[in-house]
């Protein structure tokens, strides 16, 4: 088993707390992991990305050669396009949200970014902010676009489940639940699409 992730986003949307989802359930999985994140300007809407490796076997480097991605997961539509040339074009997917994060004056039109995001062979795009609002929360989004890319990471469902409980466990069970209902709508979603 062999995956490599990049993670996309701006500061806020927590992109990171997805790495650490991602992580733990491949940690749960005995499987190898490397990671390199960029933080950019975190808490002020700037860019934030994650090279994720995982495999069964030694990883030698942190960071994904171009071209070889199997999977791009933002939380940003926009954010998804910076990182296209990353993506293994014959068997690679993007899985995105399609809620824009308007931070920057000449952000194009989002009928544009979405008409390009839906040119790539294998996407995922998904309203995650309706759709965490009808699990509970708008601020479940992350986790609702976690879902979606779900079926192409190669990792068990029931371990980014036991993953989900061991990063929220300290948040309560409320918030727990509200994020594992995220997640499977997430799920949900992805496969009624593909």
């Amino acid at each position: 088993m062999k995956k490599d992730t990049i993670l996309a986003g701006v500061g806020g949307q927590g992109i990171l707390t997805i790495a650490t989802i991602i992580g733990t359930a491949a940690l749960i999985e005995g499987l190898q992991l490397k990671q390199a994140e960029v933080h950019g300007m975190s808490q002020r809407g700037g860019d934030v990305h994650s090279n994720l490796r995982i495999s069964s076997n030694h990883i030698a480097s942190d960071l994904i050669p171009e071209g070889k991605a199997d999977l791009i997961i933002s939380v940003e539509p926009m954010e998804s396009l910076r990182y296209i040339n990353m993506l293994n074009k014959k068997e690679g997917w993007l899985v995105t949200s399609m809620n824009p994060f308007v931070n920057i004056p000449n952000y194009p039109p989002i009928e544009d970014v979405l008409s390009t995001i839906w040119n790539v062979p294998r996407n995922v795009t998904i309203d995650a902010e309706k759709v965490a609002k009808e699990q509970g929360s708008i601020k479940a989004a992350n986790i609702v676009v976690l879902g979606a890319a779900s079926p192409y990471m190669g990792l068990k469902y029931e371990s980014l489940e036991i993953a989900i409980r061991t990063v929220f466990a300290k948040k309560g069970e409320d918030m727990i639940n509200l994020n594992l209902k995220a997640l499977s709508a997430g799920k949900n979603y992805a496969i009624k699409r593909t």
